[in-house]
């Protein structure tokens, strides 16, 4: 059971609950030494994650949060996430996108100024990437990657009841983080692969810091379908006027792959 201790308490857990995008790094099922000519890669993918860390808005001082995957999916509205991927020789070009937007009534102390507050929050993660493979055997594929991520947090307040009844208020934020990384797939067998995933980014020009770290293995049912389970950790760090939110996600994986 989550306690609110304040209104900036309450807006820093649905903030928390809206940015729970799932991997999209496991969507890699090619499973040979690349060809001339371009190949087609799309994935669905779950990431049961929990967040901890802190969250702080409306100029408020920030708020310690420690959620389960149960709590954010209690509170979730909906949720679109997918990933896609063209290759054509040692290039490719990647784009990650994860929307979701939950809401809560939140009470307050007292009920004086308010009976409750209404919280909606929504939350995109637009990750897009260039690569090249700097190395490509039988069994090992190692790609460089470069590119951004956008970021946008917005969170609507309304007041229920009290003194301040039919009261209002927003806030919210979009940066953009610059990314470098790398990705690494084994063939273990056959039918049987490993992908492993590093990627850092922010460096001060949106958050301060980010990192996004992965690993898991996928099994190919045939030629276009790939099963993928995993686990992945995502940090981020962006202050900025009053909102800060110094967060880390993380939890298991499991996405359906199709190539074309």
């Amino acid at each position: 059971m989550i306690r609110l201790r304040n209104i900036g308490t309450a807006a820093s857990l649905l903030l928390a609950l809206v940015v729970c995008p799932v991997s999209a790094w496991a969507a890699d099922p090619v499973n040979e030494t690349m060809a001339d000519g371009w190949s087609f890669t799309a994935a669905a993918y779950v990431w049961g994650t929990g967040l901890n860390g802190q969250v702080g808005v409306l100029g408020l001082p920030p708020q310690d949060v420690d959620l389960s995957f149960g709590d954010i999916l209690e509170k979730l509205d909906v949720a679109v996430m997918g990933i896609s991927e063209a290759r054509n020789g040692r290039f490719l070009l990647s784009m990650d996108l994860t929307y979701s937007r939950v809401s809560a009534d939140v009470g307050t102390p007292f009920g004086i100024v308010a009976d409750k507050i209404d919280v909606t929050a929504a939350t995109w993660m637009v990750s897009g990437y260039g690569g090249y493979s700097v190395l490509d055997t039988d069994t090992v594929r190692l790609d460089l990657l470069g590119g951004a991520r956008f970021w946008s947090v917005q969170s609507d307040f309304e007041l229920k009841g009290g003194l301040l009844d039919g009261g209002s208020r927003d806030d919210g934020v979009t940066w953009v983080d610059p990314v470098v990384g790398a990705k690494i797939r084994l063939d273990l067998a056959p039918d049987i692969y490993a992908v492993s995933w590093v990627m850092i980014g922010g460096f001060g020009v949106g958050s301060d810091l980010m990192w996004d770290l992965m690993a898991g293995a996928g099994y190919d049912i045939n030629d276009n379908w790939s099963l993928f389970g995993g686990y992945r950790a995502v940090s981020v760090d962006y202050r900025n006027n009053g909102f800060v939110y110094d967060v880390v996600q993380q939890g298991p994986v499991v996405a359906a792959v199709v190539r074309f």
